[in-house]
């Protein structure tokens, strides 16, 4: 075919990689009831395989897979221009291009697998499965690691509460997104009268006994945790407005008087408040505020967990969290490791963008991965700050000594910038998925949801609807034991494992292909 008609053939098929693009992107959390549909997420990653085997060439191929992960990540994070145009000030042209142009730019590391599949894929049809999802695993591994990485929206996310999600504790959520991957390109290969062949129902038997023994294994890990006591909980959603929320006359003094009385008046033995739920320094505060509450939680039986910024002019700011114990002289601190370009770092050469926003930015400090845990009642207590649990791979290094383990996660957040949108459910399947992969509950605390109780089967234990201004009583049980398997190998060597799979199955496809070639 002459490449003319072969690019007017591509453009032919570009509405249906659209559409399976957008419902890649409802697969993630639906947006009427704000859950994960794992089906829609094979299905519309098969529809787009099947248009894959269809392009007629690589380049087409590679049209294909950018218009799909466009559509898939444009209809995922969408909710970027309202804190770009509501918040930030940003004219509306201007905010959907950002939008629109991350996406692409996200997009083109599919675009790119999408075209070598096309070109190096071999002919088995079991082998290019494989090699699919091998392609595909490279294509979320680079979105959710260069550039300081921006996952949010994996395919994998869709399987919290799936079939696949007994993968969880063993590969994590990107290993898990391969492997359903892999199904997507085996049911794009599928057709009429497969079911007539023995070695189809072969696979599948072999499938059943593999899933049911990592059920298996998932089960007896879950025997193996010692499940601690009850942990009496509170946990503070100020829905502080998100355009107030620093504003002197305004949220400012909203929040400390709100946030204030409820730390005075709690009686549960953990306390948590969001991310900077004091939206100011401590040398800014009113003389005496922090004072009282230090008093309180450093006396007594209960302990405090608190959101707010740190640091100074000359050594720099960090975006924190403080602890309160009894007994302990001085506070704990966890600085923020992953922060958020353009609302917690200036990237390079980008300076003019942020200076067209009326956010307001900080150049922060970065925290040490791996940052000791808060002890308190017989848990150790790991915070992570906002969108930090994305990055799983940097939270397992907390379990790298099996021994000193946290027993309980916590994430603070404050996503009120993206307004009242899917980006609550999202975030919430995130932290459920961290939950899987560690057998370790998380507990968030958030300024507009969604505030949870997430056990460590990943079962959401308690939540207060998102905004409102409430307090969840609850309670939490930590978990003690022997670490996942994933998080054994991913406190050692991060996502290096996942990354040589990907690379090997590309270099052996260029080389089989090269040795094809010469003859």
């Amino acid at each position: 075919m002459r490449p003319a008609r072969r690019l007017m053939a591509s453009w032919a098929l570009l509405p249906a990689a659209l559409l399976a693009g957008l419902a890649q992107a409802v697969s993630i959390a639906a947006p009427w009831s704000g859950e994960p549909l794992w089906w829609l997420q094979v299905a519309s990653l098969a529809l787009f395989a099947r248009l894959l085997l269809a392009a007629p060439g690589w380049r087409g191929a590679a049209l294909l897979g950018w218009v799909f992960a466009t559509a898939w990540l444009a209809g995922t994070f969408w909710w970027l221009f309202i804190s770009m145009h509501t918040y930030g000030g940003l004219a509306a042209p201007l905010a959907g291009a950002a939008v629109l142009g991350l996406a692409m730019f996200l997009g083109s590391y599919y675009a790119l697998v999408s075209g070598l599949f096309r070109a190096l894929a071999p002919a088995h049809q079991a082998l290019a499965a494989l090699f699919f999802a091998l392609l595909w695993l490279l294509a979320e591994l680079a979105r959710g690691q260069w550039w300081t990485g921006f996952p949010w929206g994996a395919g994998g996310y869709a399987h919290v509460d799936g079939p696949l999600a007994v993968l969880a504790p063993f590969v994590g959520v990107y290993g898990l997104g391969a492997v359903a991957a892999a199904l997507a390109m085996a049911l794009a290969h599928w057709r009429a009268g497969a079911l007539r062949r023995p070695r189809w129902w072969l696979a599948v038997a072999l499938l059943a006994a593999a899933w049911q023994g990592l059920a298996w294994q998932q089960e007896r890990l879950a025997a193996q945790a010692r499940v601690h006591p009850p942990l009496s909980l509170a946990l503070l959603q100020g829905n502080i407005p998100q355009d107030e929320k620093f504003q002197p006359g305004s949220g400012v003094p909203l929040a400390l008087d709100w946030y204030g009385e409820r730390l005075r008046q709690a009686s549960a033995r953990l306390v948590v408040a969001p991310e900077t739920a004091i939206p100011l320094l401590p040398q800014e505060l009113a003389p005496g505020y922090l004072e009282r509450i230090t008093a309180r939680y450093t006396a007594g039986g209960q302990a405090l967990l608190l959101g707010l910024p740190l640091g100074d002019a000359r050594e720099g700011y960090t975006n924190s969290v403080w602890g309160f114990a009894p007994g302990e002289p001085r506070p704990y601190r966890y600085d923020k490791h992953h922060l958020v370009p353009f609302g917690e770092f200036i990237p390079p050469l980008f300076r003019w963008f942020t200076e067209m926003l009326r956010i307001p930015l900080g150049d922060f400090n970065r925290g040490a991965v791996g940052q000791p845990s808060f002890a308190w009642a017989g848990e150790r207590i790991a915070p992570n700050v906002c969108y930090e649990d994305l990055f799983g791979e940097e939270l397992a290094v907390r379990f790298r000594d099996a021994a000193q383990a946290p027993t309980i996660m916590v994430n603070l957040s404050n996503i009120g910038w993206f307004g009242d949108t899917v980006a609550v459910a999202q975030h919430l399947a995130i932290s459920r998925m961290r939950a899987l992969e560690f057998q370790r509950p998380m507990v968030r605390a958030t300024n507009t949801g969604a505030t949870a109780v997430i056990d460590h089967r990943a079962r959401v234990r308690a939540r207060l609807a998102p905004f409102e201004r409430a307090v969840l009583d609850t309670e939490v049980r930590g978990v003690a034991g022997p670490v996942t398997p994933y998080a054994w190998w991913a406190a050692r060597w991060g996502l290096a494992p996942l990354w040589a799979l990907g690379l090997a199955a590309a270099l052996l496809a260029l080389v089989r292909r090269v040795r094809r070639d010469n003859g």
